[in-house]
Formats: structure tokens, sequence, C-alpha cells
């Protein structure tokens, strides 16, 4: 069974790397929506895979770095893509928050990025 708990992201960021003239290269900011989630076993006394409160303690101090701030001064994310972004919160929760499947951002309404662990993307 998996599981998920969605966090809101309000964030300003300009992309460094894209070529001259790149809209965003210019600094603008998102609405982020951040998806953290889990995998396990359906606890038989407690009917749930993980108390929706544990992702939110383990996300809380990643929001308090990354929300009415500017990504590109997070150490890490001088480059923050919303691929690098994912790999950022990723990295930063596998070690605390075991069953960790995937991270999903939406920087818009209609963009955005799936990780899951895998080895195809780049360390941010």
């Amino acid at each position: 069974m998996e599981i998920f708990k969605e966090f809101r992201l309000e964030s300003a960021h300009r992309l460094p790397n894209v070529p001259p003239g790149h809209k965003c290269a210019r600094m603008h900011g998102h609405s982020f929506r951040v998806e953290v989630h889990v995998r396990g076993e359906i606890d038989p006394q407690l009917g749930w895979v993980r108390d929706f409160a544990d992702l939110k303690a383990a996300f809380q101090p990643l929001h308090d770095q990354l929300d009415h701030n500017c990504l590109n001064e997070v150490p890490g994310l001088e480059n923050p893509t919303s691929e690098n972004l994912a790999l950022w919160i990723w990295e930063r929760l596998l070690p605390s928050l075991s069953g960790l499947t995937r991270i999903v951002i939406r920087e818009t309404c209609t963009s955005g990025c799936v990780y899951s662990g895998d080895a195809s993307g780049a360390t941010p």
C-alpha cells in the first residue's frame, strides 16, 4: 500500500544554466506542490501504513528552508529545476523516512516531475 502527503511551497528561483534570453533565467516564483509518497504494509492494529503526521514532521525542516525563500540561495539548489528540487528533497528525507518511494513536484498546474529513487537522475 502506498500513501502520500502533499505540501505547498511559495518560492522564488531563477535557472542560471538556461540559454540566453530564456524566460526562466529571470527571477520568478512558483506555488510548488510537493507530494511525499511512502509504501508499507498496513498495520493490523492501527489500520494504516504510516501516520500522516510522521510525513509532516519529516518534511517540516525542508519546508522551513524552502518556503518563502529564494531556492538559488539554498545550499545544493544553485540550479533549482524541479528535477533538482525533487532529488534534493529525496536525499534529505531518505535517511529518516522509511518506505519513501517517490517525490512529486508540481511547479505549475500542468508541469512537474516525479522522482522515485532510480539511478537515472543526476545529482543536484
